[in-house]
């Protein structure tokens, strides 16, 4: 249900609900923050609350509060909900925790929680066990704890499951103008992307940084997401949960389901959200799409008065994706003339220290290393925390860089600690990025560079039913056959004397497996190269009461791994990988959601470490591409055709050759 957060996000009265230390702290933050609309105190016996006059009841109120922070226990926050809601409130904070993140340890958490949901009807919530939120465009804060958020104009929006992350974000000393940070709590009724979607409604926030422990609807982040783009709002997330710890956590803290990290990346790529995985380079990107947004592609330059910073971030770019191109004969020019015959001209620059303190020259100079074919440029400066006095001309430089060429300018400090606060909202209000960190400054620009369209293409939703039987290799093969998927020419048959009936009408050499077992190879039980007269003996040595047999493939140029499983919480999780009996041992997958477009597949497939075996490697042929491509998209259509009952598919391997792509073993998991 899509809800009208407007009046809550952005009010013009606000209620708040207790009289407690962390009621009063609400009504504070916002006078602090000069919030013009009127507050009300609500409580029972107090005359007065931090100095305003006190309703008895909710009912007293001169009329339905835009926005209520309610700070009582949780079996009053329903009733209060109910109030609220059948009186036309704009919508509420649920402060109480005790909801469905702690059924561990009450069982009436998730019944109350259903409660709260029933209470509210139509009229948004926000938690329960939620610290609400700050709006330091308006001042309106349904915080009930410090922060250090400053008053904004515009800037960027923030939000995370975790109040105590919210509260060490506010309290970043970066220069970063956050125009809001929001806490979603257990998103009983309001998700995290429909917060999100709101706040992009609001046309001073520059960018949205997402803190995510779990997705709870596909098609919410997918309507998200292209609300985003369309607007030309940046989104970058920190994703939790790639470890099993992590994952745990998530689902103790907020009743989270998290998915497998294969699938949410997946999720996160068909979206075109980039990922971040530490909170500096969360933040820093934040920076970096205030100032710019999106960056158009990944070519960067550099430069530094010193020869060892130089080859300190050519070598940490390494496996970045960022690249350096090669000075223009044109840079060379505009270089040399700012500095002289004495400097050896390369990408990253060292330019020594002779144009140190000449504003003129040193913006020449920084200027050089600018242009169309440079998506951000940086300065390595790091700022010294005893007298930073003689280096006043390097934030000029900077500033007239920017205001000269109008190029994607940043400071770099190689420590994050040697840029200082007033240095870099200095830089921030002339338009240049005051990077904190290089190896930060390297990943926010990477993940600037990723922000994308998301897939037009809706995701496979599977259902929910256990996937509880296990086909036979010969009955999974045929299932994709149906499908398109090409399968060698098998018979399966029960006993020595048909295997070796069946043979007569195929073409040796033959593979002969044991049907019924999940690793056949781990009981030896396939067994390849075998010719016809032998059949029979090798059918009853293998002993397992059915035999499949099937003619090889010859002329292999790779195998491959192509499964999918399902996803609860993101869909359907196509992995490709290298196959064979070495899959466990080499683990080079990548992942996408089905469905995925054919340009998406072979993208992937160029991803992997065996890629060069597939195009052709040292003068051998190469994999039918087009074949390998056609196999992937007939275990897409199988997958498509039976989402509600389906759990896994896998077929490992499909051998590739020049001229085609055949699935030699196969296994299907469903209802």
């Amino acid at each position: 249900m899509n809800k009208d957060l407007t009046r809550l996000l952005r009010p013009k009265t606000i209620a708040v609900i207790g009289g407690g230390a962390w009621c009063q702290q609400v009504i504070r933050q916002s006078e602090r923050m000069g919030y013009a609309g009127q507050i009300w105190a609500v409580h029972p016996k107090a005359s007065e609350i931090a100095g305003h006059r006190v309703f008895g009841q909710i009912e007293d109120l001169p009329e339905a509060p835009d926005a209520v922070f309610i700070g009582i226990n949780r079996h009053a926050t329903i009733e209060a909900v109910h109030v609220l809601s059948s009186m036309g409130a704009g919508g509420a904070v649920c402060f109480a925790s005790g909801f469905s993140e702690a059924v561990a340890e009450d069982d009436s958490g998730r019944d109350l929680q259903d409660q709260l949901i029933t209470a509210a009807g139509d009229m948004p919530i926000l938690g329960p066990n939620c610290y609400g939120f700050i709006n330091a465009l308006d001042g309106a804060l349904l915080w009930p704890d410090q922060h250090g958020t400053t008053a904004v104009d515009k800037g960027v929006a923030i939000l995370t499951q975790s109040s105590n992350i919210s509260i060490n974000l506010t309290m970043q000393k970066r220069g970063l103008p956050i125009a809001y940070m929001v806490t979603c709590g257990n998103m009983a009724q309001t998700s995290q992307a429909q917060i999100a979607a709101a706040l992009l409604d609001d046309p001073r926030v520059t960018a949205v940084g997402l803190h995510i422990e779990g997705f709870k609807d596909a098609r919410e982040w997918e309507a998200l997401a292209a609300k985003a783009y369309a607007k030309g709002i940046p989104l970058v997330a920190l994703k939790v949960g790639a470890s099993v710890q992590a994952q745990a956590a998530t689902i103790s803290h907020t009743a989270s389901l998290a998915g497998s990290d294969a699938g949410a990346q997946a999720l996160l790529d068909r979206l075109g959200i980039p990922r971040l995985s530490a909170l500096p380079d969360f933040l820093e990107t934040l920076k970096l799409l205030h100032c710019y947004g999106p960056l158009p592609g990944s070519n960067i330059a550099s430069i530094s008065c010193s020869g060892g910073e130089a080859s300190l971030i050519a070598d940490m770019a390494i496996n970045t994706g960022l690249t350096f191109p090669r000075l223009s004969d044109e840079k060379k020019s505009r270089l040399r003339d700012a500095l002289g015959p004495m400097v050896a001209l390369n990408n990253p620059l060292d330019y020594h220290t002779y144009i140190w303190r000449d504003e003129e020259a040193m913006a020449q100079a920084w200027s050089g290393m600018t242009g169309e074919d440079i998506d951000l440029t940086y300065s390595i400066v790091d700022y010294p925390t005893t007298d930073a006095t003689d280096w006043s001309c390097a934030t000029q430089a900077a500033l007239k860089v920017r205001e000269d060429t109008g190029a994607r300018f940043a400071i770099v400090a190689t420590l994050p600690e040697l840029l200082p606060e007033d240095v870099a909202q200095d830089l921030m209000a002339g338009g240049v990025v005051p990077f904190m960190g290089l190896r930060e400054a390297l990943s926010a620009t990477r993940a600037a560079g990723q922000v994308s369209a998301p897939s037009a293409h809706p995701v496979c939703l599977p259902g929910t039913v256990e996937a509880n039987q296990t086909l036979t290799e010969g009955v999974s093969k045929q299932a994709l056959a149906e499908c398109g998927l090409r399968i060698p020419q098998n018979r399966t048959v029960s006993g020595p004397t048909a295997a070796h009936a069946a043979a007569q009408n195929m073409e040796a050499p033959f593979a002969v497996k044991g049907v019924g077992l999940a690793h056949k190879s781990e009981h030896a039980a396939v067994r390849l190269g075998i010719q016809a007269e032998d059949v029979a003996s090798v059918a009853a040595d293998i002993g397992t009461e059915d035999i499949l047999i099937e003619e090889m493939i010859i002329g292999t140029v790779a195998e491959l791994l192509v499964g999918v499983v399902r996803d609860p919480a993101h869909g359907f999780v196509l992995t490709l990988g290298a196959g064979g009996v070495l899959t466990e041992v080499l683990r080079d997958t990548v992942s996408l959601l089905v469905p995925c477009a054919p340009e998406d597949i072979r993208t992937a497939l160029g991803k992997l470490k065996i890629a060069p075996l597939l195009a052709g490697y040292r003068g051998q042929p190469g994999a039918d591409m087009d074949a390998i491509i056609a196999a992937v998209e007939a275990v897409q259509a199988y997958v498509m055709q039976n989402a509600d009952t389906l759990g896994e598919v896998e077929i490992n391997p499909l051998l590739c050759t020049p001229d085609k792509a055949v699935a030699v073993d196969a296994l299907i998991r469903k209802a």
